[in-house]
Protein backbone atom coordinates (compact mmCIF):
# COMPACT_ATOMS: atom_id res chain seq x y z
CA UNK A 1 0.00 0.00 0.00
CA UNK A 2 2.97 2.00 1.10
CA UNK A 3 4.96 1.63 -2.42
CA UNK A 4 1.33 2.52 -4.37
CA UNK A 5 1.16 6.02 -2.63
CA UNK A 6 4.63 6.62 -3.47
CA UNK A 7 4.41 5.95 -6.81
CA UNK A 8 1.13 7.77 -6.86
CA UNK A 9 2.99 10.85 -5.60
CA UNK A 10 5.59 10.20 -7.86
CA UNK A 11 3.66 10.38 -10.70
CA UNK A 12 1.27 13.25 -9.37
CA UNK A 13 4.81 15.44 -8.99
CA UNK A 14 5.93 14.41 -12.40
CA UNK A 15 2.53 15.36 -13.83
CA UNK A 16 2.78 18.65 -12.02
CA UNK A 17 5.87 19.78 -13.13
CA UNK A 18 5.03 19.09 -16.83
CA UNK A 19 1.99 20.60 -16.24
CA UNK A 20 4.16 23.99 -15.14
CA UNK A 21 6.54 23.79 -18.24
CA UNK A 22 3.70 23.78 -20.76
CA UNK A 23 3.55 27.08 -21.24
CA UNK A 24 6.89 27.62 -21.44
CA UNK A 25 7.47 25.01 -23.85
CA UNK A 26 4.64 26.78 -26.04
CA UNK A 27 7.08 29.73 -25.87
CA UNK A 28 10.47 28.46 -26.04
CA UNK A 29 10.78 26.82 -28.95
CA UNK A 30 13.61 23.74 -29.06
CA UNK A 31 15.96 22.51 -26.54
CA UNK A 32 13.69 20.00 -25.41
CA UNK A 33 11.21 22.54 -24.06
CA UNK A 34 12.06 22.95 -21.16
CA UNK A 35 11.86 26.13 -19.47
CA UNK A 36 15.68 28.13 -18.83
CA UNK A 37 16.71 28.55 -15.57
CA UNK A 38 15.38 32.61 -15.97
CA UNK A 39 11.62 31.49 -16.58
CA UNK A 40 12.04 29.21 -13.75
CA UNK A 41 13.22 31.87 -11.16
CA UNK A 42 10.33 34.17 -12.18
CA UNK A 43 8.12 31.31 -11.71
CA UNK A 44 9.40 30.36 -8.01
CA UNK A 45 9.21 34.33 -7.23
CA UNK A 46 5.55 34.23 -8.18
CA UNK A 47 5.26 31.62 -5.85
CA UNK A 48 7.63 32.57 -2.46
CA UNK A 49 8.09 36.13 -3.19
CA UNK A 50 10.77 38.50 -3.98
CA UNK A 51 14.22 36.86 -3.94
CA UNK A 52 17.48 38.31 -3.12
CA UNK A 53 20.40 38.65 -6.63
CA UNK A 54 22.37 36.07 -4.27
CA UNK A 55 19.42 33.79 -4.21
CA UNK A 56 18.56 33.59 -7.75
CA UNK A 57 22.09 33.60 -8.76
CA UNK A 58 22.43 30.48 -6.46
CA UNK A 59 19.08 29.21 -7.84
CA UNK A 60 19.69 29.46 -10.89
CA UNK A 61 22.73 27.48 -10.60
CA UNK A 62 20.84 24.61 -9.47
CA UNK A 63 18.75 25.01 -12.05
CA UNK A 64 21.48 25.10 -15.05
CA UNK A 65 23.20 22.12 -13.36
CA UNK A 66 19.49 19.90 -12.82
CA UNK A 67 18.85 20.56 -16.80
CA UNK A 68 22.61 19.69 -17.77
CA UNK A 69 22.04 16.55 -16.20
CA UNK A 70 18.87 15.74 -17.58
CA UNK A 71 20.02 16.64 -20.90
CA UNK A 72 23.57 14.47 -20.45
CA UNK A 73 20.79 11.60 -19.53
CA UNK A 74 20.21 8.95 -22.23
CA UNK A 75 16.64 9.20 -23.19
CA UNK A 76 15.55 5.86 -22.41
CA UNK A 77 16.62 6.85 -18.43
CA UNK A 78 15.13 10.27 -18.16
CA UNK A 79 12.11 9.38 -17.22
CA UNK A 80 13.41 7.29 -14.32
CA UNK A 81 15.44 9.16 -12.96
CA UNK A 82 12.98 13.07 -13.78
CA UNK A 83 11.78 12.50 -9.97
CA UNK A 84 15.16 11.84 -8.08
CA UNK A 85 16.94 14.58 -10.61
CA UNK A 86 13.69 17.00 -9.54
CA UNK A 87 13.93 16.11 -5.98
CA UNK A 88 17.11 16.78 -5.44
CA UNK A 89 16.97 20.02 -7.36
CA UNK A 90 14.38 21.03 -4.89
CA UNK A 91 16.03 20.30 -2.18
CA UNK A 92 18.63 22.68 -2.80
CA UNK A 93 16.54 25.26 -3.96
CA UNK A 94 14.81 25.38 -0.75
CA UNK A 95 17.95 25.40 1.08
CA UNK A 96 18.84 28.94 -0.52
CA UNK A 97 15.16 30.47 0.45
CA UNK A 98 14.05 31.88 3.99
CA UNK A 99 12.51 30.38 6.64
CA UNK A 100 9.41 32.21 5.56
CA UNK A 101 9.98 31.91 1.59
CA UNK A 102 10.41 27.90 2.64
CA UNK A 103 7.03 27.98 4.14
CA UNK A 104 5.11 29.27 0.50
CA UNK A 105 7.78 26.74 -1.22
CA UNK A 106 5.99 24.04 0.57
CA UNK A 107 2.59 24.83 0.14
CA UNK A 108 3.54 25.32 -3.30
CA UNK A 109 4.62 21.64 -3.50
CA UNK A 110 2.16 20.23 -1.26
CA UNK A 111 -0.33 21.88 -4.09
CA UNK A 112 1.39 19.84 -6.56
CA UNK A 113 1.57 17.12 -4.49
CA UNK A 114 -2.15 17.05 -4.49
CA UNK A 115 -2.30 17.90 -8.68
CA UNK A 116 -3.07 21.72 -8.42
CA UNK A 117 0.25 22.61 -10.30
CA UNK A 118 1.41 25.17 -7.76
CA UNK A 119 3.38 28.08 -8.21
CA UNK A 120 1.73 32.05 -8.68
CA UNK A 121 -1.75 33.38 -8.67
CA UNK A 122 -3.38 29.64 -9.57
CA UNK A 123 -2.34 28.57 -6.27
CA UNK A 124 -3.77 31.20 -4.97
CA UNK A 125 -7.53 30.50 -6.37
CA UNK A 126 -7.54 27.10 -5.26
Amino acid sequence: MKTASRLLLVAALSGAFLTATASAQEQRKGRGGMMDPEQRIERLEQAVGSLSAEQKAKIKEVYAQSAEKMRNLPEDQRREKMMEMMQEAGRQVRAVLTADQQKKYDEMMAQMRQGGGGGGERRKKN
